[in-house]
């Protein structure tokens, strides 16, 4: 090992989030509010597919630079250089992502591979004779692998572009999944891609509060723009209630003992790579509910729009979904009332034409309630239920 890598590479062990890592989660409050405004001004079925996309995007940018400061001393200066760096392409992704499906293709696809492809080619440089640099040239390959559908899309105008990137973003995320085969280096082992559980969940969890950061924002701004009606006020109060009951159904219990789980699962990387998957199915059901939080408050009593119920209702179950799929991996089961509460959200959904927005989200705000109540009832009087991954 050379002391240039010795010095940045950190050691095996628990490691908390840093300064560092907080400033890094600055952009993407931006990012998200920028996405739901998207989805807002294109709320059918070709908006919802684009949003998609962007947000997997933008979900790969951020956990491929928040895990360099597991892997990487953060007190080194290039560190922070590197993240910083990161952190200014983030903001270029952000800005270009309500027109990235139109005259800003070319740039959010560039900034994407410039972010990913430098970040990967520094860290290369950087670990060189260091035995983690085949983690590093591995991703490189693969991000090299779908700079050409992400730079193709960014060219062509239409349905391709969104092909191209469907394309690309299976890409990125397939070779998580299978553990960047690459050629003359085969696949990551898990030693390759041993992480630090407590590290790890600690900065799932903090870009959570961040997604429920976006909403708190898209409430205050909605509800701020006009007039304080009992009807405004009545929906800017489920909108509230809403995301409180967000935050409690994540952190009890499976968010709150996420790093135990990684510790005590057979194959650690699975349990990480599982929660790499669960949560943009989260956050995006939280990027559904901030569009929702905005139409109800804005339109509190009008008419609901298939459209606007299927955020409303939509966005709370994809988070309970999410939310399913982590918890399986922390316990190695599913507690019924998330499925439950998914059905109900189905099942009401035909009665929406006739209730207005704010009734629609306070019905969804109930069942997120009846969900919380239930894990408490559950918990009350036992012993905390110790994590038990599936092998």
């Amino acid at each position: 090992m050379t002391s240039g890598a010795a010095r940045l590479v950190r050691g095996p062990g628990g490691h908390r989030a840093t300064f560092l890592d907080l400033f890094l989660d600055l952009v993407f409050v931006f990012a998200l509010f920028r996405l739901s405004q998207g989805l807002l001004e294109h709320l059918n079925w070709s908006g919802a597919f684009q949003t998609l996309l962007l947000l997997l995007a933008m979900w790969r940018v951020w956990t491929a630079t928040a895990v360099i400061s597991d892997r990487f001393d953060s007190r080194r200066p290039a560190i922070p250089v590197l993240v910083i760096g990161c952190m200014f392409g983030s903001m270029v992704l952000a800005a270009a992502t309500p027109k990235a499906f139109g005259e800003h293709g070319l740039l959010f696809a560039g900034a994407y591979v410039a972010v990913q492809i430098g970040r990967s080619l520094f860290l290369v440089i950087v670990t060189r004779g260091d035995k983690r640099q085949r983690l590093e040239i591995r991703e490189l390959f693969w991000y090299g692998v779908s700079a050409v559908p992400w730079l193709a899309g960014g060219v062509v105008q239409g349905w391709p572009r969104g092909v191209l990137w469907a394309l690309a973003v299976a890409v990125d995320y397939a070779a998580i999944r299978f553990r960047w085969p690459t050629p003359r280096l085969g696949r990551a082992s898990a030693v390759d891609l041993s992480v630090s559980g407590e590290y790890l969940a600690e900065r799932y969890r903090q870009f959570f509060i961040i997604a429920l950061g976006e909403l708190i924002l898209t409430t205050g701004l909605a509800f701020t723009s006009d007039g304080f009606e009992a009807d405004r006020s009545a929906a800017a109060a489920v909108a509230f209630t809403t995301t409180v009951l967000l935050w409690r159904i994540y952190i009890h219990r499976a968010g709150e003992v996420l790093d135990e789980a990684v510790a005590a699962a057979p194959d650690p990387s699975r349990v990480a790579v599982s929660a790499f998957y669960a949560h943009p199915v989260m956050i995006a059901g939280i990027v559904a509910i901030s569009v929702g939080d905005e139409l109800i408050i804005d339109h509190p009593l009008e008419h609901t729009p298939p459209a606007w119920a299927a955020v409303i209702l939509g966005g709370p179950a994809l988070f309970l979904a999410g939310r399913a799929i982590l918890e399986y991996e922390v316990f190695g089961r599913v507690s019924r009332n998330r499925v439950a509460g998914i059905l109900v959200l189905a099942a009401i959904s035909p009665a929406t034409i006739l209730l207005p927005p704010v009734l629609v989200a306070a019905a969804a705000a109930l069942v997120l309630a009846a969900v919380a109540v239930s894990d408490a009832a559950r918990a009350r009087g036992r012993p905390p239920e110790p994590p038990s991954p599936p092998g």
